[in-house]
């Protein structure tokens, strides 16, 4: 089995035997900015119930707010860095993007969005073993980023692996029910559940 392969089913180990509720618990709260984390803990706790049961005129706001939350770390040199690590991937320069990124999980190691930022950079530079190494750092540090979640379900696919891809996609449905791509993925893979995977 490639390296690849065994990061991804390392990672899906993590949450086999997980209630698909989106109920996990995140991590202790993070040493970047000690006295916003709490309140921001909880800030994402409500979101994220209401995210659970989210209709289609409330689901994109409640996801926004989410993503609000994921991008701010507590400080602004490190929301910088993201920042730039996000414009220079959507100019396309991925190494650029990687660089400030990489800066970011330097320095910030407990700020799960900064890995989850450069493992789309990995991705999209075709690195999928190194986006694989990030997505399970985001994992480990915010078990309900549905956003990761699909990612290794995209990467499960393209190594050939539909079974684990449908498995990554439901749990990222469950935390994020109205998600229209997962939601067509999962329909997607389910349709041939019974064939080949």
């Amino acid at each position: 089995m490639a390296r690849s392969s065994l990061i991804a089913a390392s990672i899906l180990a993590l949450f086999v035997g997980l209630p698909m509720s989106g109920a996990a618990q995140t991590s202790e709260p993070s040493s970047i900015a000690p006295q916003a984390a709490q309140p921001k803990a909880d800030q994402l706790e409500r979101l994220f119930t209401l995210l659970a049961n989210a209709d289609d005129s409330n689901w994109k706001a409640l996801e926004d707010e989410i993503w609000d939350l994921w991008s701010h770390s507590g400080s602004d040199t490190f929301d910088l860095l993201l920042e730039r690590g996000r414009k220079a991937m959507d100019a396309g320069d991925f190494e650029v993007a990687i660089e400030h990124l990489t800066a970011l999980t330097d320095h910030a190691p407990e700020f799960a969005e900064g890995w989850n930022a450069r493992a789309t950079a990995f991705f999209l530079s075709g690195r999928l073993g190194l986006s694989l190494d990030d997505i399970a750092r985001v994992l480990t540090l915010e078990p309900r980023h549905f956003s990761a979640l699909s990612g290794l379900g995209i990467i499960l696919e393209e190594l050939g692996d539909e079974r684990g891809a449908l498995e990554a996609y439901r749990h990222s449905l469950a935390i994020h029910p109205r998600n229209p791509r997962v939601k067509e993925a999962v329909q997607r893979l389910e349709s041939v559940e019974g064939r080949d995977i």
